[in-house]
């Protein structure tokens, strides 16, 4: 179960990078890490802590929880958001 959390997280955060138009050099330069940190980080290799992902977040402008957001296997993307309705009062 952990792995699957941790390939999930850096897909994410991949994803959240590329769309960024930054290369893991560039990220592990804003985080203060070595490239093979992000690296092994992105491929699900590193059980990142949450200080560190803080730290990707702020590094790629981004919310924590776009890491943890399951992805569309066809797309390689989270599935779109549903708004909740909203519950009259009784």
């Amino acid at each position: 179960m952990s792995s699957d959390v941790r390939k999930l997280v850096g897909e994410n955060v991949k994803r959240v990078r590329i769309a960024a138009g930054i290369t893991q050099s560039e990220l592990a330069a804003r985080m203060g890490v070595d490239r093979a940190y992000v690296s092994g980080l992105e491929q699900g290799q590193r059980n990142a802590t949450i200080v560190s992902l803080w730290h990707v977040a702020q590094a790629l402008n981004a919310a924590i929880r776009e890491f943890f957001e399951p992805l569309d296997p066809k797309k390689g993307e989270p599935p779109p958001r549903r708004r909740k309705r909203a519950t009259p009062p009784a």
